[in-house]
C-alpha cells in the first residue's frame, strides 16, 4: 500500500516528486527528450505473462519486447485508436495465410536483434510462444481464444520463418499474436536462467528483460518507478528511425490531485487515470492538451446475477432496467465523459447492428418498471444488496446512491455495499453478489469474442451467470464464420437475445482521458487502455 498524500502537501510533494523523476540517471538528457508518465498503479513485473501483472506492466512489456505482429490504427470519431481488423508486422518482415486458413507462415525481419545484440531467430520465436501456451502464464488462456493451445502447433522452418498450424480457420488468431502477452525472448538468455523447477525462466523474467523492443529497461523498482533508454537499433515503428523520446520514466503517484498538479506544471507530461472533475479543470484552463476517448473495448455494466432470486425472474431484471436513471447517472459519474449505451430507438425493436455493445433502447420509466415488477409477482417490491469496489469510489459511489434512491421509489430497498478490491473480487469469482457494478474490457473487441467471454460458462467475467442455449450457440458459431454478412446476422441475433432477456444491463463505454503537455503528439488509444511510449513524441 501508499501512503496517502494529504491534499494540503500537494505543492512540497509535486516538488518532492519533480525531483524525484529527474533521476540521477536521467539528468544528462535534456527535458524534451524524456518522456516523463505518471499513475496511480504500479509496474510490479517485467514479463507481462506473470499472475497479477498491473496494466502499467502491460503497458511497458509493449515497449520493452516485441511481438511478431502489432495492432494497426484507426480513427473513431476524430479519435486514433487500435484497429483489430488491421494487423502489421512488427518481428515480423512480412507474414502470410494459407488458401486453408490452417496455416500462418512469419518471415522474421533479418535485421532484428535483442538488447544485447543477438540475432532474434526463429528458434526464438518458437521458445517464446512454447512458453505462452505451456507456462503457467497468463498468455496460455489468451492464446487459447485464438486456437493457439499446444507447442506443437509452431514450426521452425528456418532460421528467418516460423510456421503457425490450427485445427481449423480462426480469424482471432493471427490478433491474438498482437496481444501484451506472445512476447519474443532472447531464449538463450533466458535458458542461462532457468532452474529445473522454473523451465521458463518465469522468476528471472519477472525483474529481469531480455527483449529486443523500442526501450531497454535500465531501472526497475517495483511499486515505485521504473526507467527505460531508448534502443537506436529499433526501427518496428517506422522504417528508418527508433522511437522518439531518448529516455522514458514511469513513476508512481497515488494521490490523483498530485498527478494533475505534476502535469499542470509540467514536471510530468503524460497521466490517464485522473479523476473526471480534475479532467474537466485542467481542460478548462486550456494549458494542456486532453484527448477523451471513449474505450470503444469496454463496458461498464449494472449485473445482477440470474441464477439468485429473485434476479432469476427475466421480469424483475427488465424492472430494473426501467427504473435506472440513466442520465443522472451519467452525469455523476463520469460527468458526461464517454459513450452512453442507452437511449436508443430500434425501429421494430430489432438491433441494428451486429456489433458489440451498442446503445440499448432502455430509459427511466418508473411506470413500466412497476408493471414489470407485478408481472415478477413482486408487486411490493424486494429488499436487495447493491455492491461496488471501493477502489472505482469516484465514478461507483454517486452513481450507488442515484440507483438506490430510483429503486425505492419502485419499491426495492437496497443496501449499499462498498467492498475492497480482494473481497470484490473474489465474491464475483464466487459469484456470491446478486446485484453490483462492474466493467469489462476485451482485448479483441469482436461481438463473438465478448458474448462467449462475459455471457457463457461458468467462469469469473459471466457477471450475470447467463446460461442461455441458444446465445452460446451462436455465438460459438459467430466464432468459426468467415463470411462477413452471415456473422453481422449472427450477432444480432446475439444482441436481441441480450435485450430480450436483460443479462445485465450495459451502461456506458466510460473515457478514457489522456491529460497531456501541449506539445505532445501521437497518443493513440490502446487495446490495453494503456499509453504505448513508442507513438508519442514532442512537437
Amino acid at each position: 500500500m501508499y501512503p496517502v498524500i494529504s491534499r494540503h502537501l500537494i505543492s512540497a510533494s509535486a516538488v518532492l516528486l519533480s525531483a524525484t523523476l529527474i533521476a540521477p540517471a536521467a539528468r544528462a538528457q535534456s527535458r524534451a527528450e524524456t518522456l516523463r508518465y505518471v499513475t496511480a498503479a504500479t509496474v510490479n513485473t517485467l514479463d507481462p505473462n506473470i499472475p497479477g501483472s498491473t496494466r502499467e506492466a502491460f503497458a511497458l512489456s509493449m515497449s520493452s519486447y516485441d511481438r511478431l505482429v502489432s495492432f494497426g490504427r484507426k480513427q473513431l470519431n476524430g479519435k486514433w485508436v487500435f484497429d483489430l481488423d488491421t494487423i502489421n508486422g512488427e518481428l515480423a518482415e512480412s507474414f502470410s495465410v494459407s488458401p486453408d486458413g490452417l496455416k500462418l507462415t512469419f518471415k522474421l525481419r533479418p535485421d532484428a536483434k535483442f538488447h544485447d545484440g543477438s540475432p532474434v531467430t526463429a528458434e526464438d520465436v518458437k521458445w517464446s510462444l512454447d512458453r505462452c501456451v505451456t507456462a503457467p502464464v497468463l498468455g496460455k488462456a489468451q492464446l487459447l481464444t485464438g486456437s493457439l493451445t499446444s507447442a506443437d502447433q509452431f514450426k521452425v522452418i528456418d532460421p528467418l520463418t516460423l510456421e503457425v498450424t490450427l485445427p481449423r480457420p480462426d480469424k482471432l488468431a493471427l490478433p491474438n499474436l498482437a496481444t501484451v502477452y506472445p512476447i519474443i525472448i532472447n531464449s538463450k538468455l533466458a535458458k542461462s536462467h532457468a532452474t529445473p523447477e522454473d523451465p521458463w525462466a518465469l522468476s528471472w523474467l519477472k525483474e529481469n528483460e531480455a527483449g529486443s523492443g523500442a526501450y531497454i529497461v535500465e531501472t526497475f523498482k517495483p511499486g515505485e518507478q521504473a526507467i527505460a533508454k531508448r534502443n537506436e537499433a529499433w526501427n518496428r515503428g517506422s522504417p528508418d528511425k527508433p522511437a522518439s523520446f531518448k529516455r522514458l520514466i514511469i513513476q508512481s503517484v497515488p494521490e490523483p490531485a498530485t498527478r494533475a498538479n505534476l502535469v499542470e506544471r509540467g514536471d510530468a507530461d503524460l497521466v490517464i487515470d485522473l479523476q473526471a472533475s480534475d479532467v474537466q479543470a485542467l481542460e478548462a484552463k486550456g494549458k494542456l492538451k486532453v484527448i477523451s476517448t471513449p474505450q470503444y473495448n469496454a463496458v461498464t455494466f449494472i449485473s445482477m446475477n440470474n441464477k439468485i432470486p429473485p434476479f432469476d425472474n427475466v421480469n424483475v431484471r427488465r424492472a430494473i432496467a426501467a427504473a435506472l436513471p440513466y442520465d443522472d447517472m451519467f452525469k455523476a459519474a463520469l460527468f458526461g465523459r464517454g459513450a452512453p449505451l442507452f437511449g436508443a430507438s430500434w425501429a421494430d425493436g430489432t438491433p441494428p447492428s451486429g456489433g458489440y455493445p451498442i446503445p440499448q433502447p432502455v430509459k427511466l420509466d418508473l411506470e413500466k418498471a412497476r408493471a414489470y415488477l407485478k408481472e415478477a409477482g413482486m408487486p411490493e417490491g424486494f429488499a436487495t444488496t447493491f455492491s461496488f469496489n471501493v477502489g472505482q469510489a469516484a465514478t461507483a459511489e454517486p452513481m450507488a446512491a442515484l440507483v438506490k434512491e430510483s429503486l425505492e421509489k419502485i419499491g426495492i430497498k437496497v443496501d449499499i455495499q462498498k467492498l475492497p478490491d480482494a473481497q470484490m473480487s473474489s465474491s464475483i469469482n464466487e459469484k456470491k453478489l446478486p446485484f453490483f457494478t462492474e466493467g469489462i474490457v476485451a482485448w479483441l473487441p469482436s461481438t463473438d469474442y465478448f458474448y462467449r467471454n462475459f455471457y457463457t460458462g461458468n467462469q469469473r467475467w459471466n457477471y450475470s451467470s447467463t446460461d442461455n442455449a441458444e446465445l452460446e450457440k451462436i455465438a460459438q458459431a459467430a466464432r468459426f464464420e468467415p463470411d462477413k454478412a452471415k456473422y453481422e446476422a449472427k450477432g444480432k441475433e446475439l444482441n436481441a437475445i441480450h435485450f430480450e432477456q436483460m443479462f445485465q444491463v450495459p451502461l456506458w463505454q466510460p473515457a478514457q482521458d489522456a491529460v497531456m503537455a501541449a506539445n505532445l503528439d501521437g497518443y493513440v488509444y490502446q487495446f490495453t487502455r494503456q499509453v504505448d511510449y513508442r507513438n508519442l513524441s514532442r512537437k
